[in-house]
């Protein structure tokens, strides 16, 4: 199986971000039901491999957190973008959740790349580096500001090649710990906030 690891986005941003996008010769732009954001990449998983795996990410606890948006940007730069992205404010917990999914693929003998985490949400990736017309996307004055949300589990999904691009299929959520401050806003019906 081919397998990443990610958050889902909910359904209501993944439609306010999906209207980001810009006519550029050449893009494929992610469709907007399959936004997300990856915490890794595991490509092809063996069976074995899979359970393990499966079992060691039911033991990674990181409490819940909020994400929030900022700007948009490109790899490997803006000039020459290869990759148009949503990137995502700091947040100490997700880098800890990040960090804490890519050492447990590790223990399960997959390899994972070295750079660092980037907070980021892939949006098109460009088959040739056009800078004019991905300034377009760049330099848009938002449409929208997009909201905050709140992140309660991480997902491991199949990502299914098929000629009109992958479909990821969820295989398993993981919940994250429950903090009092999130179970404060939901007992007051302000989990939005």
């Amino acid at each position: 199986m081919r397998l990443f690891i990610a958050i889902e986005i909910p359904d209501d941003l993944k439609k306010m971000i999906g209207r980001l996008r810009v006519e550029i010769p050449g893009t494929r732009w992610v469709q907007a039901e399959q936004i997300h954001l990856t915490l890794a990449f595991l490509g092809e998983v063996d069976e074995p491999t899979f359970e393990l795996l499966n079992e060691e990410l039911g033991r990674v606890k990181v409490p819940e957190f909020r994400l929030c948006f900022s700007g948009v940007g490109g790899f490997p730069d803006r000039h020459r973008p290869r990759v148009l992205w949503v990137g995502l404010e700091p947040q100490p917990r997700l880098q800890a959740l990040a960090a804490m999914v890519r050492e447990t693929v590790r223990a399960c003998g997959i390899q994972q790349e070295e750079r660092p985490f980037s907070p980021h949400v892939t949006l098109a990736r460009l088959k040739l580096p056009h800078s004019r017309q991905a300034d377009a996307f760049l330099d848009q004055p938002h449409k929208q500001k997009l909201p905050p949300f709140l992140v309660q589990e991480f997902t491991l999904f199949q990502s299914r090649l098929t000629a009109q691009g992958a479909v990821h299929v969820q295989i398993k959520n993981y919940r994250l710990a429950a903090t009092a401050d999130c179970t404060q806003r939901r007992k007051s019906g302000k989990v939005g906030t």
